[in-house]
């Protein structure tokens, strides 16, 4: 069920980004833009589809806010592999935009991609109520700004020159906006649109979020470039504390596994229909990409 319904959410979202950059002109930043929001696992735009549906939002309704997520994660992936920051030349199996094109196209498709994720979430089609469209783009803006994403990022980069190496709890912190926040962004999409309580999905994306980064960092010391589809072994050969340096790798996989455990605790009071996204969680510590 997960996996049928993980690639619906990826084909629909694919598809509404086709339409949406087709009515755009024929230049250079445009195809740049396509390029990086191409593959990947959907897994943010899936989370707004399947919190939706829990709560009975219907998918036409949700597919704007779970396109703007994937673009606005586009983004991030794009600046984040310019030379500036993690100077990457793969993503997703394929060239960095800035390989592909330059360091100005990337920087540029970037931006429109962050600009186009909140006209998503923002068009009328997101919801007939112009307050849960202004609810959606408020809680947006906080999970990618300076409390959310890019304060984890700042706090990455300050932490490969800083004098001490940092600790469990402050890889923690760092993680909760830097791969965290729009994971719970996704995730509590579905109740925002329902105007219902979103607590128990909260719960279950924060134990999600920091599993995710904590698999990612076990993928960079036991996975391959060739199937991770960017470069790995990185953050060992920069010195950088991670979840597996500073717990081991077993003892990171045993971390992993028990926020898994809790994000599916988290959900169990909708009963049946929160399957599909316990099978989500437990695909983060299944996952070799």
């Amino acid at each position: 069920m997960f996996d049928a319904r993980l690639g619906d959410a990826a084909r629909a979202i694919q598809a509404q980004f086709d339409a949406v950059l087709d009515q755009f002109d024929d230049l250079p930043v445009i195809h740049a833009m396509a390029h990086a929001t191409r593959g990947g696992k959907r897994l943010r735009g899936f989370l707004v589809l399947e919190s939706a549906r829990l709560h009975g939002i219907d998918a036409t309704g949700a597919i704007l806010p779970a396109t703007a997520i994937e673009a606005l994660h586009a983004y991030s992936l794009v600046h984040d592999d310019l030379p500036c920051m993690d100077d990457d030349d793969l993503r997703r199996g394929q060239p960095t935009v800035h390989r592909k094109w330059d360091e100005a196209t990337a920087v540029l498709a970037g931006d429109a991609l962050q600009t186009l994720a909140f006209e998503l979430v923002t068009r009328p089609e997101a919801s007939p109520k112009p307050q849960v469209r202004a609810e959606l783009a408020l809680r947006l803006s906080r999970a990618s700004g300076a409390a959310g994403m890019v304060l984890g990022q700042a706090l990455d980069i300050a932490a490969e020159t800083a004098k001490d190496p940092l600790t469990l709890e402050d890889i923690s912190a760092l993680q909760r906006g830097k791969t965290g926040a729009l994971i719970e962004w996704a995730a509590t999409a579905g109740p925002v649109l329902a105007e219902a309580d979103p607590g128990p999905l909260q719960a279950y994306a924060r134990a999600l979020g920091l599993a995710f980064q904590i698999a990612d960092d076990v993928l960079d010391v036991t996975g391959d470039t060739a199937t991770v589809g960017k470069a790995v072994g990185k953050d060992a050969r920069a010195g950088k504390a991670t979840f597996v340096s500073l717990l081991g790798l077993e003892g990171a996989e045993r971390r992993a596994a028990d926020l898994i455990e809790t994000a599916c605790d988290s959900v169990a009071g909708y009963g049946p229909q929160a399957e599909t996204l316990q099978d989500a969680a437990r695909f983060v510590l299944a996952r070799v990409n």
